[in-house]
């Protein structure tokens, strides 16, 4: 942001601002976020004016303030959602507990959280707390599930508090928060003009009319290599199971599926305009054989069940006998035993480019959690061990490989 330098020119800012004494710092923020070249507009809560002024906010980014969500002076009677159109990224600073809880709960009962919920580009948030809230199981839930849903979350750090006591909850400095917004929007448009197809979260295979066989895949993986990928100028097509993941950028086409045959079907009629597939959902490699169109009951409290199984289409192997010279294509392994070797077996029998190797044996790794811990093996025999990261940049670094691929 220096000797001329405009990093974010054309971009449009929203900034909001809740009701915490770290308020007085937006100001600041939105200076250098126009002096970066952005054009900013300010959406505030009602408590946020008590610590700093519509005046000041206007003057700084020479545009009227968002406050209130029924003004006959707004410029449209929805003025949500022509901002949520006409910003870029929105950043919130301060986020209190109360938006933040506003957000991760689907409230939206004033200007600023009936805009966040209806916002789809990229979001950073950046809480601002006594220690004791920030510590509180239901803050902490609340914030692990939006990051789980790819908000960017500009951390607190330690300092002196307004309450008069030292502690984490100190909203980051202005200049850092400006530092990461422009490090996040100036993100290569790597993948420009590809098509990438991308698969996530588990198969159901049904039993009956209640039942099904599954496994414990959230999708969080996948989720998160959609929106890196989209992120980096990729038109993505997310094929996914079951889950209660939502996609954020408008350049991922979400096709919602429940078992491995709708998925394989999905995937074959997408591939071969794609320039790359990433595997990475956990598809059942059996069904059963017959699925019953009511619930089976028992006989009696003696009786067994026997359900045959039937294979069921393997994905994998299929795009890899489909996969022309000009396609790349990536899998997924997770395994128990004798990891490296299988992951090794699997790259050469399916046709892969490279492999996504993770252990359940790795705390933290694997099903469920926000992070993960993955060997990236290619088909040139090099093995890229990696250290337990958020599935964020577990999903740049897949990324990454994937574009040295290109």
């Amino acid at each position: 942001m220096t000797d001329g330098i405009m990093p974010l020119r054309g971009k449009h800012i929203i900034v909001g601002v809740s009701g915490g004494i770290a308020a007085y710092k937006a100001p600041q923020l939105v200076r250098l976020l126009v002096k970066a070249g952005a054009e900013v507009t300010c959406a505030v809560t009602e408590h946020a004016l008590q610590f700093v002024t519509e005046l000041t906010l206007e003057t700084v980014s020479q545009h009227r303030v968002y406050s209130l969500l029924f003004d006959r002076s707004n410029p449209h009677s929805t003025e949500h959602i022509s901002l949520k159109d006409w910003g870029d990224a929105m950043v919130v600073a301060p986020a209190t507990a109360n938006i933040i809880g506003k957000l991760a709960n689907g409230i939206a009962d004033d200007a600023l959280s009936t805009l966040l919920l209806s916002f789809r580009k990229p979001l950073f948030l950046c809480p601002a707390m006594n220690t004791q809230m920030l510590e509180s199981y239901a803050f902490q839930r609340n914030m692990d599930y939006l990051r789980t849903n790819g908000v960017h979350i500009i951390d607190s750090t330690s300092g002196e508090l307004a309450c008069g006591t030292t502690g984490d909850g100190r909203m980051a400095e202005p200049e850092n928060i400006a530092g990461e917004i422009i490090r996040q929007l100036q993100t290569p448009a790597d993948f420009a003009g590809k098509r990438i197809l991308i698969t996530a979260g588990p198969t159901y295979e049904r039993i009956d009319s209640v039942r099904f066989i599954g496994n414990f895949s959230t999708g969080k993986m996948g989720f998160a290599l959609a929106e890196e990928l989209a992120q980096r100028g990729a038109q993505v097509f997310l094929v996914t199971g079951p889950t209660h993941l939502s996609t954020h950028h408008p350049d991922i086409e979400r096709i919602d599926i429940l078992s491995a045959r709708e998925m394989y079907d999905a995937v074959i009629e997408r591939f071969p305009s794609c320039a790359a597939a990433i595997l990475s959902a956990a598809v059942a490699d059996f069904r059963p054989e017959h699925e019953a169109d009511h619930k089976i009951k028992k006989q009696s409290d003696h009786d067994d069940m026997t359900l045959h199984l039937v294979q069921n289409p393997d994905i994998l192997a299929t795009l890899g006998k489909m996969k022309r010279p000009d396609q790349l294509l990536v899998g997924f392994a997770l395994e128990t035993d004798n990891e490296l070797e299988n992951a090794q077996k699997k790259l050469t029998k399916k046709n892969l480019d490279f492999i996504v190797l993770n252990s359940l044996h790795d705390a933290g790794a694997g099903f469920g959690h926000d992070t993960n811990k993955v060997t990236l093996i290619d088909r040139n025999g090099h093995i890229e061990p990696g250290s337990l990261k958020s599935k964020q940049a577990v999903a740049k670094d897949i990324a990454d490989k994937l574009l040295s691929w290109q």
